[in-house]
């Protein structure tokens, strides 16, 4: 199974059980997300992922709307406008530059998500807790139907 298959296939077990399946203990849950998070693929995914979205958001038009808040209609010129040509204009180096910073992201990715595995079981607790004092809360809460005297 390739990498990302394996992440979005663990994607449902950390939202919700199948309807046929019991509902996973906060322990399961937190077993589940802490193997996808200290899955060293799945920081290679991320950072994959990370570089598609800004290849897709760098090639975004966005002539139409700068011509737009000018109070204008785009040229054809200006609708081939992209992020990355507008990042260029400024900064030939731009993209090199955003790539290399992408490349250098991804060990510090990678050990945030292992940190973030490493806090999951405190942090599970920390929301369970919560959970318990905002039912006793609501169990000490008036009822506001009760007649008052």
């Amino acid at each position: 199974m390739r990498p990302v298959h394996a992440m979005l296939a663990a994607v449902p077990l950390l939202c919700a059980a199948p309807a046929a399946a019991a509902e996973p203990t906060i322990d399961e849950a937190v077993n589940q997300a802490q193997r996808v998070l200290d899955d060293p693929r799945n920081g290679e995914v991320v950072t994959s992922i990370m570089d598609t979205l800004t290849d897709a958001f760098l090639n975004l038009p966005v002539g139409d709307i700068q011509a737009a808040s000018e109070g204008r209609v785009a040229t054809p010129e200006e609708k081939r406008l992209t992020v990355r040509d507008i990042a260029r204009r400024d900064d030939p180096q731009f993209e090199a530059r955003l790539k290399s910073q992408l490349a250098q992201s991804g060990p510090a990715l990678r050990q945030s998500m292992h940190s973030l595995s490493a806090a999951l079981p405190a942090l599970a607790k920390s929301f369970e807790d919560a959970g318990k004092a905002i039912e006793r809360m609501k169990a000490n809460m008036p009822d506001p139907t009760y007649p008052k005297r």
